[in-house]
């Protein structure tokens, strides 16, 4: 008859119907012999629901990314032709994407969306749908009880519209709950009642979801004869839909099992298949931030198989089971970062499309702006008005959706470049190293202390280049709490004896262990966890007596009966580990390798440093009014200017407080340097503009003195103050963050970051604290130095004009030159805090 659009809807049906059954690729067939049709006969609202479809299937097989990509073009054009219903599903289907790619919050919010239009249009059944998911939400996030609340909810509609495959989900997802809460009979009652619903719809894959936790079950009550079959059973429907990411849930699962039959080979088989799909979908996603989320969620396989390799090792300690758990590890840990560098180094942005280019400046301009708003509106005096909420709200959500697009932009970038293409390799490995490459990093005087915290026990890894060492530590629940208690008792001016209790503790639990390694060798500390914001320069030395095996010739250790100043330093002995050892932090030791590739063949910068510093903040201050200020020492001005930290706390209701000692501080650093070969920017001149030139790649060493703020939720809003009006008083653009840092050039030797919270970031599972430091290693820094608290304003002018001493008069390298500055400022009664000189720490190169 010719009718296409008919022909379109049901080649859509018959592929939906292979959908349901588990036949992912016949449908995927259907869907894409229907989808030129639809498309031909201008059936937008058709095009929609297949869209919507393809973008169902390729979630189910683990591809989240092309998931969404069909999601995206699908949400757009049922609003066109709105199709609310169509809406609905679409924004529940990429919320569930995000929610499987470990981004609750933004699940949430699509979540919330679909609940809301389901509701409109009268659609029980998505209605349904969309609870159960919100439901599977709060059980991840650990709220059993919201949880059951919404699976009841959506239970009951589903029973209500005959919907037996949501039904079925529900019942699944209430077992699962049960299970958590340790009622295995309420557990299994649900499980098979969903179990026969499954069977009757004929839905393989969540049939495969459900014979898998009863398997669970069966295991947690010993019956692992019965267990195994459960998870035989779920790995075959697995296998037979295509659903990966079940696969892999359940080759861990059996692994599990394994190990406590005493399996350990077995174990091992089924944990490596486990974690070779996960890399494989892993690759699947463009955007990095949602490649890091998901591999936050399967960060347990990797400890898992970590704590195994041990057991092994136990068994035989002849095997390098010990060696291969240190590659391990590394494979567990900044596998984000490891990318990002490694296609800085292939400069992928040279050979990107510009229009692109250009659409991600401007989308970083209007998230600044937007930003700038937000944050200003939270700081003023009307913050709690209804009006002032709304706003803030308003430019929240638009914050979120230009951040969308910018990531979306970004993954366009990265995957359009010709340079980025070259990069794609099948090996997922390529630059993750093994223990002979690791030792090849090091030298004598160097020892590589690598941590990896796991629920049970955790482990250390003391390598040098020509040995190796592991030793097993307390579970990361009890290291956590000590480091917690450590990173909040330290910055005080005037640490107490809890703080110097916590810092022995702590280094019992993480020094002691390698006492007799030390010898004043350098400490390159690979952390993990809670470890990362702790400096590990302030812990206690518990080694001091140790024979002298030094990096540099320095004096002799500080008599440990020193006097202790400022009256709460602790009654009883402390020397910090710095003054016996330079330390120096990595994200992974892998990193320092790529470090090293990209800055082997790099011409040294012509010039010496450039330094931006006492930016101008306020149509207020002094530079913008002429009016003079009372300067008097013992002013009100200076006893409230020496009490400010470089810190977003200091965003009080008029605007960020000038911070008069940052100019001090630039003024003392210039002195060292000839004026021929250094950028002074101060006032005014410290600003956006100067900082995103191209002047900057000429100088060995940028320093920006300034505000400094951290952003935990949203590590690109990260950033440092620069001026915020110029000499009119007219706001300017004024705040270099993480996103505008991916886009500079800064060949540095040394970029140092003289703010608070610097050093700090969100802290993802797997891939360490997510925040500023990525940003200036990808611009080329071959080191960074930051800050992992509030610093104080004059004890930090202080510290980094000893440490620009020492690094360009003494010719010190900068992780010499800061302990140096750090000892000086100890011996000092008036810094002797460790909130002076800790908060301080170097990341990178250390050669």
């Amino acid at each position: 008859m010719g009718d296409k659009a008919l022909e379109a809807t049901t080649l859509n049906n018959i592929g939906k119907v292979y959908d349901d059954l588990g036949d992912k690729q016949n449908a995927l067939k259907y869907f894409n012999q229907s989808l030129p049709l639809s498309k031909q006969v201008g059936d937008k609202a058709l095009e929609a629901i297949i869209l919507n479809n393809i973008g169902g299937v390729y979630s189910n097989l683990g591809d989240k990314q092309s998931a969404l990509k069909y999601f995206n073009s699908s949400l757009p054009l049922s609003k066109q032709v709105g199709d609310k219903a169509g809406e609905a599903a679409t924004l529940n289907n990429i919320g569930l994407v995000y929610s499987d790619l470990g981004d609750k919050q933004s699940a949430f919010k699509y979540y919330n969306s679909s609940l809301a239009l389901s509701k409109q249009v009268g659609d029980k059944a998505r209605e349904a749908a969309t609870l159960n998911n919100i439901g599977l939400v709060y059980s991840d996030l650990g709220d059993k009880q919201n949880a059951l609340k919404y699976y009841n909810s959506s239970l009951a509609l589903s029973k209500q519209v005959g919907d037996k495959a949501g039904e079925a989900n529900t019942l699944s997802n209430i077992g699962s709950v049960y299970f958590k809460l340790g009622d295995k009979h309420s557990a299994l009652k649900y499980y098979n009642s969903s179990l026969a619903l499954r069977k009757e719809v004929g839905d393989k894959a969540g049939e495969a979801a459900t014979v898998n936790n009863i398997g669970l079950v069966y295991d947690d009550l010993g019956d692992k004869h019965s267990a195994l079959k459960y998870f035989n059973s779920s790995l075959a429907l697995s296998k037979q839909v295509g659903d990966k990411a079940g696969e892999a849930t359940t080759l861990g699962n059996i692994a599990l099992l394994e190990r406590d039959r005493g399996n350990l080979q077995a174990a091992r088989t089924n944990v490596e298949a486990a974690i070779k799909i996960i890399e494989e979908l892993r690759t699947k996603i463009d955007r990095q931030e949602l490649r890091t989320s998901y591999f936050a969620t399967v960060t347990g396989y990797y400890k898992f198989y970590i704590d195994l390799l041990m057991e092994q090792h136990k068994k035989d300690p002849s095997q390098g089971y010990d060696a291969l758990a240190l590659h391990i590890s590394e494979r567990s840990r900044a596998r984000s970062l490891i990318e990002l560098l490694t296609s800085a180094n292939a400069k992928i942005l040279k050979g990107a499309n510009s229009e692109l280019i250009q659409q991600e400046r401007n989308l970083l301009q209007q998230i600044d702006a937007r930003e700038t708003l937000r944050q200003n509106l939270e700081n003023s005096p009307k913050k709690n008005d209804l009006i002032t909420k709304a706003s803030i709200q308003r430019h929240t959500t638009e914050i979120e959706n230009l951040f969308s697009q910018y990531r979306e932009v970004q993954a366009k970038i990265r995957t359009t470049s010709p340079e980025y293409a070259k990069l794609t390799n099948p090996n997922p490995e390529k630059d993750i190293l093994k223990l002979p490459q690791i030792q090849q990093q090091l030298d004598k005087d160097t020892l590589l202390l690598q941590y990896s915290l796991g629920k049970e026990r955790s482990y250390l890894w003391a390598v040098t280049p020509t040995s190796m060492q592991v030793y097993t530590l307390p579970a990361q629940k009890e290291i956590e709490k000590v480091a917690q208690g450590f990173h909040t008792d330290l910055p005080q001016a005037t640490a107490t004896d809890l703080a110097i209790k916590s810092a022995k503790q702590l280094s019992q639990l993480l020094i002691a262990p390698v006492a007799d390694k030390l010898h004043r060798k350098r400490l390159v500390i690979v952390a993990d966890g809670a470890l990362q914001t702790i400096p590990f320069g302030a812990l206690a030395d518990i080694t001091s007596n140790t024979a002298l095996n030094s990096v540099e010739k320095t004096p002799p250790a500080l008599p440990r009966t020193l006097p202790l100043a400022r009256g709460g330093l602790g009654r009883g002995v402390y020397q910090p580990l710095m003054i016996n050892h330079e330390i120096v932090n990595l994200p992974s030791a892998s990193t320092i390798a790529i470090q090293r590739q990209k800055l082997a063949n790099r011409q040294s910068a012509p010039k010496a440093i450039a330094i931006l510093a006492d930016p101008v903040y306020s149509a207020t201050d002094t530079r913008v009014t002429g009016k003079p200020e009372n300067t008097q020492l013992g002013s009100e001005l200076e006893i409230e200017r020496s009490a400010l930290n470089r810190s977003a706390k200091s965003l009080k209701r008029n605007g960020w407080n000038r911070l008069g000692n940052t100019e001090i501080e630039a003024k003392g650093i210039l002195k060292l340097i000839p004026p021929a070969t250094s950028l002074q920017a101060l006032n005014f001149d410290a600003n956006y503009d100067w900082a995103t030139s191209s002047t900057l790649n000429q100088f060995r060493l940028l320093h920006f003195a300034t505000h400094g703020f951290v952003n935990q939720e949203q590590p690109e809003l990260s950033g440092i103050v620069l001026s915020l009006v110029d000499k009119k008083g007219k706001p300017i653009r004024g705040h270099l963050r993480l996103g505008d840092l991916f886009n500079q050039d800064y060949p540095a030797e040394l970029i140092v970051l003289s703010a608070c919270e610097t050093g700090l970031g969100k802290n993802v599972n797997g891939e360490g604290l997510v925040g500023l430091t990525r940003g200036l290693m990808y611009a080329g820094a071959a080191r960074v130095m930051l800050s992992l608290w509030q610093i104080d304003d004059e004890g930090t002018s202080v510290l980094m004009q000893e440490f620009y001493k020492e690094m360009l008069q003494q010719k010190k390298t900068p992780p010499s030159a800061l302990r140096a500055a750090q000892r000086k400022l100890w011996e000092n009664p008036k810094w002797r805090s460790p909130y002076y000189w800790a908060g301080f720490t170097v990341q990178g190169e250390w050669r």
